[in-house]
């Protein structure tokens, strides 16, 4: 449940950033005339939703099983996110890609530029403070692992979309106001016309690398291999087992479940190893709280 906090903090953070910041740069847009600024004003405009969609999301996977739905709707989530980064693609990059080919075929001088660096610079600040947020979230589950093997790695799709989200925004505004910068300095507005599709293209690559780990966990991931490891290990480790022959874990959103194939030890009546099963399943869950559905089969062979 704490990660599950800490990814609706990290999306209030984000959402409440990008609400801000599309009403300066969509106001500074129109006063300017900047393609780029334009392209960032969307692209906040586009986060705003998808942090929405993963709130709404996250609320949906909460709700409790049904006979159609026996494993509960805890990937719905996944669908959400698969969602904001396929809008992230369209929405984000796409637009930005056609603005700054349109751009290019018919510049536009740039009109009253500091406005557009002061705007550029101050949604720069709050990106910044939102990505800040969105980290310290990240380092409570990441430990000693790089971000890159974080992100590889993670199971918790809301805030790799939160995470690529506030990267893209970061690096985004750091490219249009080096492209704003560079117009006001030559006078030649085709590089605000480059900036704006630098833009674009940064979104499409970190949308497609979020959609890729997404989809992992939408057609059906196990765990971590680190959490896989320490549950088997707890499991071999239980007295009851005589020897464990296989598990197999599958992410199913905040919830996890585990399959067991397992020797008990021999001699045993029925309702004794029944007895058993139910005390190392009882001790799975209070040892790994996230575990929600856990089938154990006893067999001398795999």
């Amino acid at each position: 449940m704490s990660g599950h906090s800490g990814s609706v903090r990290a999306i209030l953070y984000a959402l409440g950033a990008n609400i801000g910041i599309f009403i300066a740069k969509a106001v500074a847009a129109a006063i300017t005339g900047s393609g780029a600024m334009l392209a960032e004003a969307v692209h906040s405009l586009a986060d705003c939703g998808n942090q929405g969609l993963l709130l709404w999301g996250m609320k949906q996977a909460k709700r409790p099983p049904t006979p159609d739905y026996p494993l509960g709707y805890g990937k719905e989530v996944y669908f959400w996110s698969f969602l904001v980064a396929l809008m992230l693609f369209s929405v984000g990059g796409a637009f930005s890609v056609y603005e700054g080919i349109h751009k290019m075929l018919v510049p536009e001088p740039i009109e009253r530029p500091m406005i557009g660096v002061a705007v550029l610079a101050f949604s720069l600040a709050l990106e910044w403070w939102s990505l800040r947020a969105c980290l310290q979230e990240v380092n409570k589950t990441r430990g000693a692992q790089s971000l890159w093997r974080w992100f590889r790695d993670s199971r918790d799709s809301e805030m790799i979309v939160v995470f690529g989200e506030q990267l893209a925004a970061l690096l985004g505004l750091a490219a249009a106001l080096l492209a704003v910068g560079v117009t006001l300095y030559t006078g030649n507005p085709l590089y605000d016309a480059i900036g704006t599709l630098v833009i674009g293209v940064l979104l499409i690559v970190i949308a497609v690398f979020v959609a890729i780990e997404v989809k992992a966990l939408l057609i059906g991931q196990s765990v971590s291999e680190e959490k896989r490891e320490a549950i088997r290990a707890y499991l071999a480790s239980r007295p009851e087992v005589h020897k464990l022959h296989n598990i197999i874990t599958l992410q199913l959103g905040p919830d996890v479940m585990v399959s067991v194939k397992a020797c008990l030890a021999s001699g045993q009546s029925a309702s004794e190893q029944v007895r058993q099963i139910n005390e190392v399943e009882a001790g799975l869950r209070a040892s790994f709280p996230d575990v929600r559905w856990s089938f154990f089969e006893p067999d001398e062979h795999d």
